[in-house]
C-alpha cells in the first residue's frame, strides 16, 4: 500500500466525468492512503496560508476555509461510501488506520488558536461586514463550530481534548467492525425446509442462495439485520425458528465473545461525558442538543414524556388483542416478542382484512422506483430521471441516473444501490459523493443505499410494504441533496441539524399510497392488474394499528440513547444490560413483548453513526412531517405549485438558514404536535 501520491492518483484532481462523478474505473484500494495523507498535508498548508495573512477578511478566512481540503474531501467522500456499502478486510484496515488520524487532523484545524482568533474577530464585527444572509449565517456557523469543537479552551484543555477525540474515533471504528462481524456470525442456519413454512418461494430461494454463498449447500441462511427482530418474523409459522431469530437479534454485540462491544460502549460514554465536562456542559446530551433545534435535553424529555404513557398503553392493548388471536387458534402459549409480528399480521387480517404480504407481487422494484418514486418527484418538482448505464458506480449493483429540471437544465446524478450483500452494513441511508455549491461550481451526486435481499437471477425483486416505504423515505433524503441550491458546501443538501434532517425524508413517505402515485406503480408483476383499491382503503383504516408497538419500541431506543449520554464522568456503570433495563423501566416502557428497537450493543446510530444524543430526532422531525402532510392535503396534494413552494422555501436551502425559520418560511407558522398525535393514535 506504499504507493506514492502523484497526479495519476484519481483523487489528485477534480474528476472530468459528468457532474464530477468519481472515476470508479480508475480508483483502486492502493489510492486511498496516499490521497489521505497527502490530502491532510495540503489541507494544513492551506490553513497555514489563511493564518499567515495579516489582514482579516470574510473572503480570505471563511471563504478560504470553505475552499480548503479538496483532495482530502474527495478521498473521504468515496472512501466512506465504499466502506459502508462494499467493505473488505483491506478497507476495514484502512478505516482503522485513518480514523484516529482524521480526528487528530480535524482537531489541528478546529483547535488552532490563530485560526479561531480570525473567525472570532470577524464574528465580533458581523454587523459591519455587510454580508448577504447566507454568508452572515456561514460566519455564525463557523464561529459556533469552533466553539463547539473547543477552540476557546486553554492550551492544556485542548491537548486533553485531542486525546479524547482520537480515542473516540478508534472506539467508533471498533464498535462498527465488531458489530458487523457479529451480525454476520449470528445469521441463523436452517437445516430443514419445513421450518421455513410461511415464506414465499423467492424468499426460500434467497435463503438457499445465502447458504450457498457461505459454502452451506443444502441448507438455508437467514442473515441478521441491524435492528431488533427481523422482517421474516411476520411470515414464519415455526415458533422455534422465530425464537432463534429474535434471540440472535437481541444478542448482537453482547455475547461475551471477541465481537462483544460492552467494553467499547462503557469507555465511549465515559469519554464523551468527560469531553462534555471539559466544554462546560453537564453531559454529552446537553452538549450535543445545545446545537440542535431542540436546544436542551429537558425539551426533548418534555415531548417524549408526553408521548410515552399513551404509547405503552396502546402497546398493552395491542398485546391483549394478539393474545386473544393466539388463544383462538389453540396456541397455548403466552405472547413473546418473537410472536408479535406474525400475529399482528393475523389480527390485522382479522380486524381489517389487510394482509401486507399480499402486497408484494404489486411492489416490483423497477416499477416502484420508476413509476412510483420518480413519478411522484416529477409531478411535484418537474424533475426527470434518465438511466446512464455509461457511467460506472462503485459496485456492479449500483446504477446511475441523470436528473434534469423541467426546463432541461442539468440538476444532479442519482446513484441507486438497492441490494443487500455481506460487504454492506445494515439499514438504509443516503450520502453524497459530490456536494452541491456555487462556490465550487459543483452539482450534487447523491447515493441511496438499501438492503433488499437479492432474488435469484431472472427473478423479479418484490418488495415488502416496509421496504417500499423505506425506498420512498431514503429518496426524500436524496431529494434534499439533489435539489440543494446554496452558495457554500457547508450548507449543501442534508447539512442541517440532526433533529431536522429526517423531516424531508419522512414527508416523502406520504406519496407511497397517494392515489395517483399508487395507481401508477402498484401493479401485479405478472398480470399487470392494479393493487385492489379495497386493500388500500383497508390499509389506510389501519393507520394507527400497531402504532403502540412501533412508538414504544422507538421511544425505548431514544430514551436509551439519552440515558447513556446524560451520564456524568465517573458514573460507575459496569453492566451494560442492567443499565439499559433500568433506563427503559424508569420511563415505564419495559414490556417484554415489545423490546427496544435497538439494544445498546448494536445501536450503531449512536456509537458508529453520528446520532449520539440525537436518536430522538426521528420523532422530533415527525412533528414537522405530520404537520407538513396536513398542509399538502389541505392545499391540493401532488401539484407542481406545492412542490415548487416546498423546494424554494425549504428543500433547496439545505442548512443555509436557521432550520426552524426554514420551516416557518414554508409553513407560515410553527408546527403543531396534534397531527403527530393523531397519526400515531396517541390522543
Amino acid at each position: 500500500m506504499g504507493m506514492t501520491f502523484n497526479e495519476e492518483n484519481p483523487f489528485a484532481l477534480r474528476s472530468t466525468l459528468p457532474y464530477e462523478l468519481p472515476d470508479f474505473n480508475r480508483i483502486s484500494i492502493e489510492h486511498y492512503l496516499p490521497a489521505f495523507y497527502e490530502g491532510c498535508r495540503l489541507h494544513l498548508l492551506e490553513i497555514d496560508a489563511i493564518v499567515a495573512q495579516s489582514e482579516v477578511t470574510f473572503e480570505n478566512t471563511i471563504v478560504s476555509l470553505e475552499r480548503a481540503g479538496q483532495v482530502l474531501n474527495r478521498m473521504l467522500m468515496v472512501f466512506y461510501n465504499k466502506s459502508s456499502s462494499d467493505t473488505s478486510d483491506e478497507l476495514d484496515a484502512i478505516e482503522a488506520e485513518i480514523a484516529p488520524k482524521l480526528a487528530a487532523h480535524s482537531d489541528s484545524i478546529q483547535l488552532n488558536p490563530a485560526l479561531f482568533a480570525r473567525v472570532d474577530e470577524l464574528h465580533k464585527k458581523r454587523g459591519e461586514l455587510a454580508l448577504d444572509a447566507e454568508s452572515d449565517w456561514l460566519l455564525d456557523r463557523y464561529h459556533r463550530d469552533f466553539i463547539h469543537a473547543g477552540a476557546h479552551l486553554s492550551e492544556a484543555d485542548r491537548e486533553t481534548l485531542k486525546g479524547f477525540n482520537e480515542r473516540l474515533s478508534v472506539l467508533q471504528t471498533q464498535f462498527d467492525q465488531r458489530q458487523h462481524n457479529d451480525v454476520n456470525e449470528l445469521a441463523v442456519i436452517v437445516d430443514d425446509l419445513a421450518e421455513l413454512d410461511g415464506l414465499s418461494e423467492t424468499q426460500i430461494a434467497t435463503a438457499a442462495a445465502a447458504a450457498t454463498a457461505r459454502g452451506l449447500e443444502g441448507k438455508w441462511v437467514i442473515p441478521m439485520v441491524n435492528f431488533t427482530g427481523h422482517p421474516l418474523l411476520s411470515s414464519l409459522t415455526d415458533r422455534n425458528l422465530r425464537e432463534r431469530i429474535m434471540k440472535n437479534a437481541l444478542a448482537k454485540g453482547g455475547r461475551g465473545n471477541e465481537f462483544d462491544v460492552s467494553d467499547v460502549v462503557l469507555e465511549f460514554v465515559e469519554l464523551r461525558a468527560k469531553r462534555a465536562q471539559l466544554f462546560g456542559f453537564k453531559s454529552h446530551a446537553e452538549y450535543i442538543i445545545s446545537n440542535q433545534t431542540a436546544g436542551t435535553p429537558e425539551n426533548v424529555h418534555g415531548m417524549l414524556r408526553r408521548i410515552a404513557p399513551a404509547a405503552i398503553r396502546n402497546a398493552r392493548l395491542e398485546a391483549a388483542d394478539i393474545q386473544v388471536a393466539i388463544d383462538a387458534e389453540g396456541g397455548n402459549f403466552t405472547l413473546e416478542s418473537w410472536d408479535w409480528d406474525l400475529y399482528t399480521e393475523r389480527v390485522r387480517l382479522e380486524k381489517y382484512n389487510v394482509d401486507t404480504e399480499k402486497f408484494k407481487p404489486y411492489f416490483e422494484l423497477e416499477r416502484v422506483l420508476n413509476d412510483g418514486v420518480f413519478f411522484a418527484a416529477t409531478k411535484l418538482f418537474g424533475i426527470t430521471f434518465t438511466p446512464r448505464p455509461d457511467l460506472v458506480a462503485y459496485h456492479a449493483d449500483a446504477r446511475v441516473f441523470e436528473v434534469h429540471n423541467e426546463d432541461g437544465t442539468e440538476l444532479a446524478l442519482f446513484v441507486f444501490d438497492a441490494y443487500a450483500r455481506e460487504s454492506k452494513r445494515g439499514g438504509a441511508w443516503m450520502n453524497n459523493l459530490v456536494d452541491q455549491s456555487f462556490l465550487m461550481g459543483q452539482k450534487p451526486v447523491v447515493v441511496n443505499n438499501l438492503n433488499i435481499p437479492k432474488p435469484p437471477a431472472g427473478e423479479p425483486t418484490l418488495l415488502t410494504f416496509d421496504e417500499t416505504n423505506t425506498l420512498f423515505h431514503e429518496f426524500g433524503h436524496a431529494l434534499h441533496g439533489m435539489l440543494s441550491n446554496v452558495t457554500y458546501p457547508r450548507f449543501s443538501g442534508t447539512s442541517t441539524p440532526r433533529d431536522f434532517v429526517e423531516f424531508p425524508s419522512q414527508v416523502n413517505e406520504m406519496w407511497m399510497l397517494w392515489p395517483e402515485v399508487v395507481e401508477n406503480y402498484a401493479k401485479h408483476h405478472i398480470t399487470g392488474e392494479a393493487l385492489p383499491q379495497e386493500w388500500i382503503d383497508n390499509l389506510k383504516a389501519t393507520d394507527t394499528f400497531n402504532q403502540g408497538h412501533a412508538t414504544t419500541s422507538y421511544l425505548a431506543a431514544a430514551i436509551l440513547d439519552l440515558a447513556w449520554h446524560e451520564l456524568t464522568p465517573g458514573a460507575g456503570v459496569s453492566d451494560v444490560f442492567s443499565f439499559e433495563a433500568k433506563a427503559i423501566a424508569d420511563y415505564g416502557l419495559d414490556f417484554g413483548p415489545v423490546p427496544t428497537r435497538y439494544r445498546t450493543t448494536y445501536f450503531s446510530h449512536i456509537f458508529a453513526g453520528g446520532y449520539s444524543a440525537g436518536y430522538y430526532g426521528y420523532i422530533w422531525s415527525e412533528v414537522l412531517d405530520a404537520d407538513t402532510v396536513e398542509w399538502f392535503k389541505n392545499n391540493g396534494g401532488l401539484t407542481r405549485s406545492n412542490g415548487d413552494h416546498f423546494r424554494n422555501t425549504l428543500l433547496s436551502r439545505g442548512g443555509s438558514k436557521d432550520a426552524m425559520q426554514l420551516f416557518r418560511d414554508f409553513r407560515g407558522q410553527d408546527a403543531s404536535i396534534e397531527p403527530l398525535l393523531n397519526r400515531r393514535g396517541l390522543n
